[in-house]
């Protein structure tokens, strides 16, 4: 999952590249949200790697596991 939430930040990247070369105002505001939703998936995507690796960590210990954050919610 890894490489896929850095292949979307790269994706978001390029995004934010073409909202700033472009000259057309819709086309910019179109590449600046395509750039904030791939951010934001690869966000969520990171987050739940982390938690996967937070839960194997304490697979171990007592306590509750932490659950992800409901889909399509903003980190």
């Amino acid at each position: 999952m890894r490489v896929h939430y850095e292949k979307l930040r790269a994706d978001a990247a390029e995004c934010a590249l073409l909202r700033d070369l472009a000259t057309d105002a819709e086309k910019r505001e179109l590449f600046g949200r395509l750039a904030d939703h791939l951010n934001s998936l690869a966000s969520l995507m990171q987050r739940r790697v982390e938690l996967q690796a937070a839960a194997t960590a304490m697979a171990g210990s007592p306590g509750p596991v932490p659950k992800p954050p409901p889909a399509g919610m903003a980190l």
